[in-house]
């Protein structure tokens, strides 16, 4: 083989183990307050809100509109309301945190039974003090229409 030869074999095998080794790199665990979040998140779809924890007077505004007035009733919507049955996944989730505030972005699947009618991109902010999530602000824009 040739100096060439080896040298181009010598890169293809180094990237190769670089890029495997990448992707077999953990994530890093949440944060307490992104954990909190996902909680939140996963809760949409799954509607067991046993991990999501709420100050008494949170809210949650969706599209300029408050659809969340007080910690109970938003843990009573995302365990028994209607306007989540139609979620169906969750996927592509991405959060950063500064401070109190998370903010997760993330493509939800909607539906009903096993067809998935629309994917929305869904951006939140999380106000999270005291490991209790205070305030939620939503922000959704439609992706697709299947």
């Amino acid at each position: 083989m040739s100096t060439f030869g080896k040298t181009v074999a010598t890169a293809a095998i180094s990237a190769a183990m670089i890029f495997t080794g990448a992707s077999l790199a953990q994530a890093a665990p949440d944060s307490p307050r992104e954990a909190e979040a996902r909680a939140y998140i996963d809760a949409l779809v799954s509607h067991d809100v046993t991990d999501v924890h709420f100050a008494p007077d949170a809210t949650r505004v969706e599209a300029g509109i408050q659809t969340g007035f007080s910690g109970p009733q938003l843990s009573a919507d995302l365990d028994h309301g209607v306007q989540y049955t139609v979620i169906q996944s969750v996927r592509d989730l991405r959060m950063t945190e500064e401070g109190d505030v998370v903010t997760a972005v993330y493509l939800l699947d909607a539906g009903v039974a096993d067809t998935r009618l629309m994917t929305v991109e869904i951006r939140e902010t999380f106000e999270i003090r005291d490991g209790l999530i205070h305030v939620i602000v939503a922000d959704i824009m439609p992706v697709s229409l299947s």
